[in-house]
């Protein structure tokens, strides 16, 4: 019996000559390319992100990847002194996404042809500030929003006496003041942003007769507000995690309080107190909403001050249902967004989720074979 000779018959990718790694750069830039188009980037996007690849490029006149932090220093501290925040902050956005696809899809291959191992030379230090796209919005932690919440329900039967007296008597009298009804009003809002996500400008468009109590097995709620270029979108959400309880109560009892028109087509699911012409009311516009919040975060949850808004409370809902078991694919329907990367931004775990998937897995897999370890 003889050995054989075994050889690797993968082309040897050591680049020897300018031409070569000219290429090799070339074809990078086109497969990230096709890879933004393929997620559903919009080619203005895209072509935005390469124009700002090729000026660096250009600027540094060697491959991105021998690119080190201090390198970028320079670009951005020098070279880019005189522009604008926020054009920095977008070519930084720029410029990361393009080194996450070269470590995700080719740091062995860069280093077998060139000896380089590819590393963002974007860090915490160095990254300019101020962008959407990097700022989280972490929320807080379960028990402060409902620490937040019982203070904020707690100010309900101050404000329009006990809530079983309100049940019976909502039909036979008419408030003497309108300030009161606000404080239940902006706290059914807001509780129902932090069970199902709603965003505070379909909480403001919502009607009554936008609530489907017969359909699903909760009911769900029509949700609706514009896109880009005006573009009108509509969404049916779900009345789970207690929202449909909340909504029952609100409707049922202190939404009549504002008018007697709540049975009417339109009738603003959550209206202000102003009134129109016909002595309707009309409806609850967004910054009233943004302020009582962040009146009552001040007042009973001040750790969160100046952090705690409307949006905040999407990235809770979004969190918690995601604690309860909710996978990503229905919280991105549920929260009405069109990527699923998206949907990730607002999911945030605690410490623990990642060993406490594991051991799950681990229990599953036991389960599947019998039991074995």
């Amino acid at each position: 019996m003889s050995l054989a000779i075994v050889r690797d018959l993968r082309p040897e990718l050591r680049l020897t000559t300018p031409e070569e790694l000219a290429a090799f750069e070339q074809d990078l830039l086109s497969e990230f390319v096709l890879a933004r188009a393929s997620a559903g980037i919009s080619d203005g996007t895209v072509a935005g992100d390469v124009g700002v690849i090729v000026e660096v490029r250009s600027w540094f006149t060697r491959p991105l990847w021998e690119m080190e932090p201090r390198d970028l220093d320079r670009f951005f501290g020098r070279h880019q002194q005189g522009l604008a925040h926020a054009t920095k902050v977008h070519k930084a956005h720029s410029l990361s996404v393009y080194f996450e696809f070269l470590e995700l899809r080719h740091k062995p291959a860069i280093h077998r042809a060139t000896g380089y191992v590819v590393e963002s030379p974007l860090d915490e230090i160095n990254r300019p500030r101020g962008s959407t796209l990097s700022r989280l919005r972490v929320p807080p932690p379960l028990g402060e929003v409902d620490h937040l919440f019982s203070a904020w329900r707690d100010e309900v039967p101050q404000a329009l006496g006990e809530v079983d007296h309100l049940f019976s008597a909502w039909r036979d009298e008419v408030p003497q003041a309108r300030k009161p009804l606000s404080i239940v009003r902006s706290y059914t809002a807001m509780r129902l942003a932090s069970l199902i996500g709603p965003r505070v400008s379909e909480l403001s468009l919502a009607n009554v007769d936008d609530i489907h109590w017969e359909l699903g097995q909760f009911g769900k709620i029509l949700l609706r507000g514009k896109g880009r270029r005006g573009k009108k979108k509509e969404r049916l959400v779900p009345l789970i995690n207690g929202s449909r309880s909340l909504l029952e109560w609100w409707v049922d009892g202190p939404r009549w309080q504002y008018d007697d028109r709540v049975d009417e087509p339109e009738a603003p699911l959550f209206p202000s107190e102003r009134r129109a012409a016909d002595g309707s009311s009309l409806r609850v516009d967004t910054d009233t909403l943004r302020l009582h919040l962040k009146k009552m975060v001040a007042q009973h949850l001040p750790s969160q001050a100046g952090k705690l808004t409307p949006h905040t409370l999407r990235h809770f809902a979004a969190s918690e249902l995601y604690r309860q078991g909710m996978d990503v694919v229905a919280i991105q329907e549920l929260l009405g967004h069109k990527w699923i990367n998206t949907t990730m931004i607002y999911v945030h775990v605690n410490q623990t989720h990642v060993e406490d998937a594991w051991v799950r897995a681990g229990e599953r897999g036991r389960a599947r074979f019998g039991g074995a370890s």
